[in-house]
């Protein structure tokens, strides 16, 4: 080929038919694209991330990696969304006049959700362990936030009014999530001091304000038809965005000078250091001494001739 073609096919190889089912109310070539450009930001953050993680001891990178892994899985699912795959469709309840919303059924991605039922646990880990809260209360904030996005899903998948009881149900779990993070977990932050406190509120309030959104943006989608699916994908982008390479930039800047072992994570990697010398033999292992060069251990045995023959110098 003289050209390179840089076109978009992804809608062409992937087309709006699933299961032996047409879809009517999908997105466009302009939505891939939008998808692929978040993907890519996606990515560029949790490579980044991992780049700066080798500036800090394998024992201070929790939320390095923590970070990371969910701007990876954010990736691979806009990947996923830009190549038109992962999604089903469902029909509508309202049908709308709306030419870009109008049609018996929705393209609804599922790989959105499966995204966020791996991400979101990530993400508000990275928040409670910044707060020093016990790891049960960690779990049921876990747990309750798998509930909001299992029920958002559901209520996804539903055509008729009764998506709205899970829309329910998930708004409920969101709720209670946001008085953990507001109350219970801001006064442990508070008594670890001024800088962890900062930090805490400053990504707390990120993600308090763009989780209240995502309510909003699934009734105007999934639930109520409004918007068209380009949008809808716009739309979640963004929050997206600001919940992921946003929120994971302003908890890497505030952790830099902040020791772990302050918020009560004592990670301990293994060493060979402080083995015997019978152990050492053992595994193999090359004896250290004092200075940490190979050599004698400190509490190895040297005889006074030993140590005469080596003092005595050499012609």
């Amino acid at each position: 080929m003289s050209t390179l073609d840089r076109r978009n096919d992804a809608t062409t190889v992937n087309p709006f038919r699933v299961n032996d089912r047409d879809v009517v109310i999908h997105q466009t070539v302009r939505g891939a694209d939008w998808y692929y450009a978040v993907c890519a930001l996606m990515g560029a953050t949790a490579l980044t991330i991992m780049v700066l993680s080798r500036r800090k001891p394998r024992t201070d990178r929790i939320f390095f990696y923590l970070s990371s892994t969910l701007c990876f899985v954010a990736c691979i699912a806009y990947f996923s969304m830009g190549s038109n795959l992962g999604w089903t469709p469902i029909d509508v309840e309202f049908q709308r006049s709306n030419p870009k919303v109008a049609g018996r059924n929705r393209q609804i991605f599922y790989a959105r959700y499966i995204d966020w039922v791996i991400t979101t646990p990530l993400l508000l880990t990275d928040l409670l362990l910044t707060a020093g809260m016990p790891w049960p209360s960690i779990l049921w904030v876990i747990g309750l936030d798998e509930l909001m996005i299992v029920t958002g899903l559901l209520g996804a998948l539903v055509r008729t009014r009764y998506k709205w009881g899970f829309y329910t149900f998930g708004c409920a779990a969101m709720l209670y999530i946001f008085y953990e993070l507001g109350f219970v977990a801001r006064r442990h932050a508070l008594a670890l001091g001024k800088d962890v406190h900062r930090v805490y509120v400053s990504c707390g309030v990120l993600t308090l304000v763009v989780w209240t959104l995502y309510p909003i943006a699934w009734g105007l989608s999934e639930g109520g038809n409004v918007i068209a699916p380009d949008s809808e994908g716009i739309f979640y982008g963004i929050l997206d965005v600001l919940a992921k390479p946003c929120f994971s930039a302003a908890l890497i800047w505030g952790h830099w000078n902040i020791d772990p072992a302050r918020l009560g994570l004592r990670i301990h990697e293994f060493s060979n250091e402080g083995l015997s010398s019978a152990e050492r033999e053992k595994r193999g292992l090359p004896n250290v001494g004092r200075n940490g060069t190979p050599g004698l251990q400190s509490h190895d045995h040297v005889s006074p001739r030993a140590e005469n023959a080596a003092a005595a110098p050499t012609v």
